[in-house]
């Protein structure tokens, strides 16, 4: 019995390390990484200082996981592509917040001025 284990387990150790070496390339996850680095720029991220860094990362981890394609590293890659759709959905966020707030300034300045040209129309309060 124990040599069968251990000769099952010499026979299994250098198929399983195989299995994990052939890691399949992550063409979906660089797809989704470049997708969300676009939104991103859609949004005009280039223009906020703080999506301007998140953008700079992503688009630094693609070109980084693009290469580790290159080299055969799909599981660096993979990582780096995780990392990647990460900042660049962290400047799409960040995009949105600037808009956001300038859109609640625009508000609150367009309703003061309602509420000067109803009290000279004689509305009180």
């Amino acid at each position: 019995m124990f040599k069968t284990t251990i000769f099952t387990l010499a026979i299994m150790a250098p198929l399983v390390s195989a299995c994990g070496a052939s890691y399949a390339p992550p063409t979906q996850r660089l797809a989704d990484a470049q997708s969300a680095e676009r939104s991103a720029a859609e949004l005009g991220a280039n223009s906020v200082p703080n999506a301007q860094l998140s953008m700079k990362l992503a688009q630094e981890q693609i070109a980084q996981a693009q290469k580790a394609m290159k080299d055969g590293d799909n599981l660096r890659a993979d990582s780096l592509l995780i990392r990647a759709k990460a900042d660049a959905e962290l400047a799409i966020a960040q995009a949105r917040e600037k808009g956001a707030k300038i859109e609640g300034e625009k508000a609150v300045d367009d309703s003061a001025a309602q509420k000067a040209t109803n009290v000279g129309q004689g509305a009180t309060k």
